[in-house]
């Protein structure tokens, strides 16, 4: 059992930015970070598999906004490494979230200053900019509204309603250290901000181009292609209806509870498993239990 563990564990590991090794979670012992272990972030953010299913359902939605859509388009590798992309995006949350005062710091500023360099021009002749706080705006929160539902969908449905609003609160300082604006700090500020948002929304040959490579990504390893299967069947489950219209991804009826079976027969093990993620070893540097 401890050798399927490790190599589990090494799998999830591989996905995530802690094989990129530019963080210390562990040191300085006693150094909260920027929320630390009694915030709804830590605890939020603390579960891989519904972090997994968030993120995949952020990224669809995400790349609904032409704007945003552009400048990932313009400026980023990730039609050739996916699995780099998801490394960096998840080295960017688990350390803001996890890591110490000054990883976290130095993370916010070092994407400050990679926006500044996202500029150009949309297929529409609307110029965009990484740094509109308006645009991180956006990307924030069809961030958090998919990760905090994706929790409540795969682990804690009964989460109670100040809670939730709570982790809105909390995690909006990210999004604002950025340079985000007006950024929903509540469920119904975010709900009203996603109705209001809708009209923006497009999807055309380069949004479904990048469906395609998302449900195509290679997994690292034979063992790992149907848990990433799964997972993008649930990242697609979880997106608001009209944006699985929009992006023509249909799921029926009978599918949806098999779905999230299939996640509540999987996430266990993975919970298991994972000893050395970025929530233990936070735990670990301030000194708390990890189980």
């Amino acid at each position: 059992m401890e050798l399927l563990r490790t190599r589990i564990e090494s799998q999830i590991l591989s996905l995530t930015g802690a094989s990129l090794g530019q963080i210390d979670l562990e040191n300085p012992k006693g150094d909260p970070g920027l929320f630390g272990p009694n915030s709804m972030a830590w605890k939020v953010h603390g579960d891989f598999t519904s972090m997994m299913i968030g993120g995949i359902s952020a990224l669809l939605l995400q790349m609904l906004h032409p704007l945003a859509l552009a400048g990932v388009w313009d400026h980023s590798n990730f039609r050739q490494d996916m699995l780099g992309r998801l490394r960096r995006t998840s080295l960017f949350i688990s350390g803001t979230t996890y890591g110490n005062t000054r990883d976290a710091e130095w993370l916010i500023d070092k994407v400050r200053t990679i926006h500044l360099q996202v500029v150009g021009s949309a297929p529409d002749g609307r110029p965009y900019a990484a740094s509109d706080p308006d645009l991180l705006t956006w990307v924030h929160v069809a961030e958090v509204s998919s990760f905090l539902g994706a929790y409540l969908r795969h682990l804690d449905p009964a989460m109670p309603g100040a809670d939730q609003d709570r982790y809105y609160e909390e995690i909006a300082l990210v999004a604002e250290r950025l340079g985000a604006r007006n950024v929903p700090k509540s469920r119904q500020a975010v709900a009203d901000y996603l109705e209001a948002m809708r009209p923006q929304m497009l999807c055309d040959e380069r949004t479904l181009e990048v469906v395609r490579l998302l449900r195509d990504a290679p997994a690292p390893s034979a063992l790992a292609k149907p848990f990433g299967n799964l997972m993008m069947q649930a990242g697609i489950e979880l997106l608001p209806t009209w944006a699985m219209t929009m992006l023509g991804l249909r799921l029926p009826d009978w599918q949806r509870p098999l779905i999230r079976a299939g996640v509540q027969r999987t996430a266990p093990m993975l919970r298991w498993a994972l000893r050395n993620g970025a929530s233990s070893r936070a735990r670990r540097r301030m000194g708390l239990p990890t189980r």
